[in-house]
């Protein structure tokens, strides 16, 4: 070949590979944190094989019917494929049931059915899942849409392949169609926060004729039934295959009813295996390639896209399309089929803080989707959720519920009646609703004391006064967008200062506080629970978002306050756990991080490192967030430092990795830390593009020297959302050693509520 053309072939070559998408979803480890167990979590996760905020995942399932943790990576068998609408193995599931191929003797208890199989011979995507079955010389696929799946059972040579539908127990309901190929049916199992009526209706279709037919009724195998309603049923069905064949299967199903379920199989409609697993891979290259991330080792950029599909599984779709292809849904709030988006599973505890920011930057038009499925859920349920799984449910504290409104549409995202989710916030923020963890608990004590007393027999009362506080604030910004009257907004403004009631000057700490005005006795600030949720007055003390230099004056000031954040990473890793009486598994991820006090693994202080560059001292901030990149993430099965909650954990390190983080939601700034790839591309749905610019970032080179936005020299310690929005270029110089003379100014610091913007 002559020496041009050669040439000229080779540049065209590289022409199109580099113009060619990425396959980013070949970074994403599903397994990153499923190497955990209730006294340790490396992220408490499951592999979740899925659509971006698909309304079912589907998971290989190794732990026993009814326990939470359904895949644990230690284990050795699997017990079956499972449909799964879990958020946490500590909320467990609803909706699920249960699908097993199997061969030889025909049988259908888990323990029985279960199979060994080897991580070796195991492949998951976020779209696709394979595993070989050793016992039964079984491989297993599986491909998922939003509301159907495909599988394709490949199997030896044998007259007794079988395929096992488990509609587990807690009210079952299962039913063989044979003319038709099918098993229909539905489970009612659930953990909670669902109403009387509840049921998951499924389809199974197979491509081939059975053989046999088999039905289990509450531990009894019947081949002479078609049907049974019992407390635990499924179906077997039986075939004849040769070496290699392959028996397929198209799954479906529907909160609504068996007829919406078949409409829902529909999403697969006529296309093969190949072609659903090739959309499910273009689904998740669309969604992740919003951000696209060049430089920085191979492990970092795998760390990377696992986190950012994380931060897009939940909260999850909820709501079904009817026949006119528009969105409808069974209301997990009064049992009503209704028309409308609802989205579920995510506490608004962990996720206001930097997940549903996320949403807000790089996501709107899938938020607006949400506030309007949190629209839906005021009108049905009478109050916004703060824990939905899938209606309300009873856990965590604060009214974080409004930081979620707020900032959403503070940021911009519009399509839904925000002034029926104000009046929500309204009701929510003055009035106990009807679980303590819906509304404010301790709403009557807060308003009139500035506070909820410790001596009342409220847990957790420091924690749900300050989280009020900055929920107050979220209300008063949102209040005042929309031009409510002075006098209301200056309420919650005035409330949004109730933090400064808790701080104790004898310890430079927040403390909980009787009714008569003293503080509690005896106090220690490494005292878990108690006055405080899941942390201590160590972690909680930095929760006001809103007002950082008005902690920081009572601090004492600047130099006193960057002394407190640096005590927590010198502190020993102490803890007193008798308020739970045993070492919980956020204490215990802690005591090993090697990180002094800072408690990573859990919320609370999650932002704590980003509070340096309010007190001028943000290379400080920059080292600490590359410490904790670096050290607590891992793409790898323990690759958490704790519970991934419904992706704020994981949000955290997208955002940091980025360079910026939202310490307070409902304003419009993000806090400058430091990027950690040389280049970042962040593509947004306005057609608008966001270029953060580092090219001299290395291991080594973590300090920001110089930024320069739009290409202005740029000295704030912050980052404008709507400047954002704009389209914008940042560029970071970086080296090794700090630059302590820039982001020092008074008007370098982020905003804070008592010096005003």
């Amino acid at each position: 070949m002559p020496k041009l053309l050669f040439a000229l072939l080779t540049l065209l070559s590289f022409t199109a590979s580099a113009q060619a998408p990425r396959n980013l979803a070949a970074l994403v480890n599903p397994l990153m944190g499923t190497d955990s167990k209730p006294s340790l979590s490396n992220g408490n996760t499951y592999p979740a094989i899925a659509r971006p905020w698909g309304m079912n995942f589907w998971l290989p399932q190794t732990g026993k019917m009814g326990s939470g943790w359904a895949y644990q990576y230690s284990a050795d068998k699997l017990k079956g494929f499972k449909q799964t609408h879990q958020p946490s193995p500590w909320m467990n599931d609803y909706g699920q049931f249960s699908i097993m191929p199997i061969t030889g003797k025909l049988r259908f208890e888990e323990e029985e059915r279960a199979s060994w199989f080897s991580h070796k011979a195991e492949e998951a995507t976020p779209y696709y899942y394979r595993v070989y079955l050793a016992d039964h010389n079984i491989t297993t696929e599986l491909t998922p849409t939003e509301r159907a799946a495909r599988f394709r059972f490949t199997f030896p040579q044998t007259d007794s392949a079988y395929v096992v539908l488990d509609a587990l127990d807690k009210g079952s309901h299962v039913q063989v169609l044979p003319k038709q190929r099918r098993i229909i049916g539905y489970t009612t199992r659930n953990s909670g926060g669902v109403p009387q009526n509840f049921k998951n209706y499924f389809v199974l279709e197979f491509d081939h004729d059975f053989l046999s037919t088999t039905i289990y009724q509450d531990k009894v195998l019947d081949s002479k039934l078609l049907e049974a309603t019992a407390n635990h049923t499924g179906a077997v069905v039986g075939f004849k295959t040769r070496k290699g064949e392959q028996v397929q299967v198209r799954v479906a199903s529907s909160f609504i009813s068996a007829e919406q379920a078949e409409r829902n199989l529909g999403e697969i409609g006529q296309d093969n295996f190949n072609t659903v697993k090739e959309k499910g891979r273009a689904a998740w290259n669309e969604q992740l390639g919003r951000v696209q991330v060049e430089g920085g080792t191979d492990a970092q950029q795998r760390t990377f896209y696992s986190c950012l599909y994380r931060s897009l599984l939940f909260p999850r779709k909820f709501y079904e399309l009817d026949a006119q292809g528009q969105p409808v849904h069974y209301s997990p709030y009064n049992g009503q089929v209704l028309p409308g988006f609802m989205y579920t599973d995510t506490g608004f505890w962990d996720t206001f803080r930097c997940l549903f920011p996320f949403l807000n930057l790089l996501y709107p038009d899938v938020n607006s989707q949400m506030q309007a499925g949190l629209v839906n859920t005021y009108k049905e349920g009478g109050w916004l959720p703060e824990w939905a799984s899938p209606g309300y449910r009873d856990v965590m504290v604060g009214n974080n519920s409004a930081s979620v409104v707020a900032d959403a549409y503070l940021k911009g995202v519009r399509g839904y009646d925000i002034n029926l989710l104000y009046e929500a916030m309204l009701k929510g923020a003055n009035a106990q609703g009807p679980l303590e963890a819906v509304g404010r608990a301790g709403a009557s004590y807060y308003n009139k004391l500035g506070y909820v007393p410790y001596d009342v027999k409220l847990n957790e009362n420091a924690a749900r006064t300050l989280e009020y506080a900055y929920d107050d604030f979220a209300i008063a910004q949102l209040g005042q967008a929309l031009g409510r009257p002075k006098k209301e907004v200056a309420l919650y403004y005035k409330r949004s200062q109730n933090y400064r009631n808790l701080f104790d000057k004898q310890t430079n700490l927040m403390r909980g506080r009787n009714q008569n005005g003293t503080f509690q006795s005896p106090f220690n600030p490494f005292k878990w629970g108690d006055a405080f949720t899941e942390g201590n007055s160590w972690h909680y003390t930095w929760s006001v978002f809103h007002d950082v230099h008005g902690l920081m004056t009572l601090m004492g000031g600047p130099k006193p306050f960057v002394a407190a954040l640096d005590t927590v990473f010198t502190l020993a890793p102490v803890f007193d756990a008798s308020y739970y009486g045993s070492v919980i598994h956020e204490i215990r991820e802690m005591q090993i991080a090697d990180m002094g006090n800072y408690a990573h693994g859990n919320q609370p202080i999650q932002h704590m490192v980003y509070l340096y560059a309010y007190a001028g001292q943000p290379w400080k901030t920059q080292y600490w967030v590359r410490e904790v990149l670096n050290r607590l993430y891992l793409p790898t099965p323990d690759g958490y430092c704790g519970d991934e909650d419904n992706g704020q954990t994981s949000a955290w390190y997208v955002f940091s990795a980025l360079g910026f983080y939202p310490v307070c939601p409902a304003t419009d700034q993000y806090v400058l830390g430091a990027p950690l790839f040389p280049k970042t591309t962040l593509r947004l749905p306005n057609g608008k593009t966001i270029i953060l610019n580092a090219p001299a970032n290395s291991a080594a080179n973590r300090y920001v020297q110089t930024v320069r936005l739009n290409g202005q020299p740029y000295t704030r310690n912050y980052l404008s959302h709507a400047a954002l929005q704009q389209g914008a270029t940042v560029d970071f110089e970086m080296a090794d050693k700090p630059n302590t003379s820039r982001g020092i100014g008074a008007d370098d610091a982020p905003y804070s509520f008592s010096r005003g913007k």
